[in-house]
């Protein structure tokens, strides 16, 4: 029996039993013999007692009473200690299979209802055939005492036929050669009335676990009682939607019961009826998700570093990888300032199996500056970009500053090519080039488009002081108007972000 809070079982809670079979006179023998030793005499008596519950000549309900009979027929104070007793009681017979337990709650009278549904006994055969069940009777009697016990529940075959080999062939008559049916009529009152007499069990409506589900219980213990919004919060008790919202966000955004408390502790989460807003909560949900995100990234690149400076100072060589050749057709140029170090051959072996952190210090003459290095980083561990990938993108990267063009090489224009690379799937070397060939073509036929001269058509026009008008260059279009290039999706996050900051303090 599952039971996070005490409060929720206790002596003035309801209860009833279900029974569906009858208890025989193997069923007392085993559990007796069998069970009593596996979780005890009180357990066994607390199961009896819920078997007299329902009339002996009979199977299905019993009538619902307070569970103070419960404790005071088992001798059991009805306290806080005697509750855990009977909570641990109930959860060995669970444990062995004799007991199902179910709580149903009651919106209409805000109670719980325990509903306790009894299991048959195994016999003796099943049980012995059950490994978990066997093994655990051993560790409570011993291995010779099992056996004791077998012997006792299992009556042998007779002495005489001991030795003898013998056929079996079975004789049995069937139900159709001996009785036969009026299949022709139906009787349709005999059926209607047979399933208005039979036991109908409610279903109810299935929930998570309680460790699943966060309940009030849990957030109430843990708010802050001189809250501005503790009657809001209190509210939530009877307010099932309220709690349901609450669930769907601290699932959604990974929430402990501690940040949902600090949440719900904020301003603008509730409304001026004490409504739980969903927009604002969700908001504020995810800022502290982004700042989780953002710490434990951090968190994992400073224990990269630990871990590489540890195995560096203990010298331990791990086995290198075998390099991979590089097939023609995606060779790279080399950079110019290569070009009098390595051919274009050593190059591309370098791209394809060199770690990204010795490739950039072959840029540098220096030391490789931080900033960059926390950026591949970042990309590395948490994107989880495979080495060659990241090499060939230091590659382009450098490709765009020796190519003359004014694009600097900062923290966001990076993600976005990364992120670009992640969206369509590039985690090869060969997906890769075939990636940046394709970006350098979108560029240049970009470039060579703005660059086209105004149509000879077009007549220049002339202000009173005789200055010419600047021309108003018009949009070419292009057969790649669908892409978009790094620089392009680097300034379109960058205003998004700007746009997003403002609303925010806008909001605020």
């Amino acid at each position: 029996m599952r039971m996070n809070n005490m409060l929720h079982f206790t002596e003035n809670h309801r209860y009833c039993v279900y029974r569906d079979f009858g208890l025989s006179a193997v069923d007392g023998r085993m559990l007796s013999l069998i069970y009593q030793p596996m979780v005890g005499a009180f357990a066994i008596g607390f199961y009896r007692l819920l078997a007299e519950r329902v009339s002996i000549e009979q199977v299905g309900y019993s009538s619902i009473e307070q569970q103070r009979e419960l404790f005071l027929t088992l001798g059991v104070e009805p306290s806080e200690k005697g509750r855990k007793y009977l909570i641990e009681q109930a959860s060995k017979l669970e444990a062995v299979g004799l007991l199902q337990t179910s709580r149903l709650y009651i919106p209409e009278n805000d109670d719980y209802i325990y509903e306790y549904e009894l299991q048959a006994p195994l016999s003796p055969a099943d049980f012995f055939r059950t490994q978990h069940l066997t093994l655990l009777l051993r560790d409570k009697i011993g291995k010779f005492a099992v056996l004791s016990l077998r012997e006792r529940l299992f009556c042998e075959e007779p002495a005489e036929w001991t030795g003898f080999k013998y056929n079996r062939e079975n004789i049995s008559v069937p139900f159709y050669d001996i009785f036969e049916l009026n299949t022709h009529a139906i009787d349709y009152e005999l059926e209607q009335a047979i399933a208005e007499s039979s036991v109908v069990r409610q279903p109810g409506v299935m929930q998570g676990s309680e460790e699943e589900a966060i309940n009030y219980a849990d957030i109430i213990v843990r708010f802050p009682r001189e809250s501005a919004n503790r009657s809001y919060v209190e509210a939530l008790r009877f307010d099932v939607e309220g709690m349901g919202i609450v669930n769907y966000v601290a699932r959604k955004y990974e929430l402990s019961v501690q940040d949902l408390c600090r949440l719900l502790d904020e301003d603008g989460v509730f409304g001026s009826d004490g409504s739980l807003l969903l927009e604002s909560l969700q908001h504020k949900a995810n800022l502290h998700f982004r700042q989780g995100k953002r710490r434990k990234d951090e968190r994992e690149v400073a224990y990269a570093k630990v871990v590489a400076l540890r195995s560096t100072e203990s010298g331990v060589e791990e086995g290198l990888p075998e390099e991979v050749a590089v097939q023609m057709e995606y060779y790279v140029d080399v950079p110019p300032q290569f070009l009098s170090k390595c051919d274009i051959h050593q190059y591309n072996m370098m791209l394809r199996n060199e770690p990204y952190t010795r490739l950039l210090k072959t840029f540098f003459p220096g030391a490789v500056p931080d900033n960059l290095l926390d950026i591949f980083e970042k990309i590395d561990l948490n994107y989880k970009l495979p080495g060659e990938v990241i090499n060939v993108l230091i590659h382009y990267l450098m490709e765009l500053l020796t190519s003359g063009g004014e694009q600097r090489i900062n923290r966001n224009f990076v993600d976005a090519i990364a992120a670009n690379m992640l969206l369509k799937r590039i985690d090869t070397y060969e997906k890769a080039v075939q990636y940046i060939r394709n970006q350098t073509k979108i560029r240049k036929e970009k470039n060579n488009s703005g660059a086209s001269k105004p149509s000879a058509g077009r007549s220049r026009t002339y202000g009173r002081a005789g200055v010419a008008k600047p021309d108003i260059p018009i949009v070419q279009s292009s057969a790649n108007e669908g892409e978009v290039s790094e620089e392009e999706f680097a300034e379109l996050l960058k205003m998004a972000e700007q746009m997003q900051a403002s609303k925010n303090k806008g909001s605020m």
